[in-house]
């Protein structure tokens, strides 16, 4: 029952006041009765009357919290001029005014407002009351019933900034994590679209230069060429199981196995005997003592040597290339280098292999460059941390 009640008032605040009001005036008649000892003896009515008006001035309250208080403030001043005794009773609509005050204003300004409300009313209990009485009552009492409600409005206005920022810190928490996920999101399809390109770049040029290969040799070496037509159908199968497992990276875990590891170093043979068939020939060079790669810089190691290789295959007329692996102490450095000049081509897009491989590079803290050649040919460098 009382939660119901407290729902309705929370959801109707016009009731709300109204039935503060009315509390304010049922408390105002027993509050007519204590007046000082050896003061003039005041009838009840007005008393009533004028905590009555104070009652009713707390309907605007919400709206208008400063004309309400200055009104309660002189029905205060009024029932004390009238020499009855400030105490809680009749104070009640000022009371309930200072909490609207405090609740509503930032500090130095409800402060201001509630002390000149606390000066008014013991000023008029000091004219209104017999000199007799002593000055706790005229003073202290007043000042200590209109300071509570004071420091309980301080305290709400608190706590509701508190749960303020508490909500806009959790919202923003909840936008910052929506942001990371939409980042990461993103950050993963780049990452595919990496590899789909690198996938599909390497597999079409070697396709493309057999295909050219086995052409031009139809007719004067059947043989070698039906071989190459052989191993043009080995390279675009390959082509198509790399698709397959790199597309299958956005399957749910629970749509198909898992998939197969990724690439490395330790596959470079097989990369260097696909682009042999293709008609370009690959020197290895080593240096240093060879040490085991983070996963994520092995697939990077390799991913670049097979662009590289690519871009050679596609845009150097020329049939050699070099790749020198450097073991230094916390780092790989990959060259790849090619000493033929850039063939002409009639497709003037601009790719995205350098570009590509700059950022294989730098997503696993590593760095690239390239290099044109005097004399014709083109240069890779790669650093990678190896820790």
């Amino acid at each position: 029952m009382i939660s119901r009640c407290r729902q309705y008032l929370r959801e109707h605040p016009s009731a709300a006041d109204a039935a503060l009001g009315c509390l304010c005036l049922v408390l105002a008649g027993p509050g007519t009765l204590l007046q000082f000892k050896g003061g003039v003896d005041v009838p009840w009515w007005p008393g009533t009357l004028v905590a009555g008006l104070g009652s009713g001035a707390l309907l605007w309250r919400r709206g208008r919290p400063r004309t309400v208080l200055a009104v309660t403030t002189v029905c205060a001043v009024t029932v004390g001029i009238l020499g009855y005794l400030p105490t809680i009773l009749l104070l009640a609509p000022l009371l309930a005014a200072c909490y609207t005050i405090t609740l509503r204003f930032p500090p130095p300004s409800a402060y201001l407002y509630v002390g000149l409300g606390i000066a008014a009313v013991i000023a008029a209990a000091l004219l209104g009351g017999p000199a007799s009485e002593p000055l706790v009552l005229k003073t202290a009492a007043p000042a200590a019933w209109l300071l509570l409600p004071a420091a309980l409005g301080s305290l709400a206005r608190l706590h509701q900034a508190l749960l303020t920022t508490e909500r806009a810190r959790a919202e923003h928490a909840e936008q910052t994590r929506e942001e990371e996920a939409r980042q990461c999101v993103a950050e993963e399809r780049m990452r595919i679209a990496r590899e789909l390109h690198d996938v599909v770049a390497h597999h079409l040029a070697l396709a493309n230069a057999q295909a050219k290969t086995a052409a031009r040799l139809l007719h004067s070496n059947p043989v070698q060429a039906q071989q190459l037509v052989d191993q043009l159908t080995a390279t675009t199968a390959e082509a198509l199981r790399e698709m397959k497992a790199t597309v299958g990276l956005m399957r749910r875990q629970d749509e198909g196995p898992p998939m197969e590891p990724a690439p490395g170093l330790a596959q470079l043979p097989q990369l260097l005997e696909a682009f042999t068939r293709g008609g370009l020939t690959v020197a290895v060079t080593t240096e240093g003592t060879v040490k085991p790669l983070p996963p994520g810089t092995d697939l990077t190691a390799y991913r670049i040597i097979q662009e590289a290789l690519t871009n050679v295959t596609k845009h150097a007329a020329t049939g050699q290339a070099d790749v020198r692996l450097a073991y230094l102490a916390n780092r790989l450095r990959i060259t790849v280098t090619n000493d033929g000049p850039t063939r002409t081509t009639q497709s003037t897009a601009p790719g995205y292999g350098i570009l590509g491989m700059r950022e294989r590079a730098q997503s696993v803290g590593g760095h690239l460059h390239t290099q044109s050649q005097s004399g014709g040919g083109f240069t890779v460098v790669a650093e990678l941390p190896t820790t």
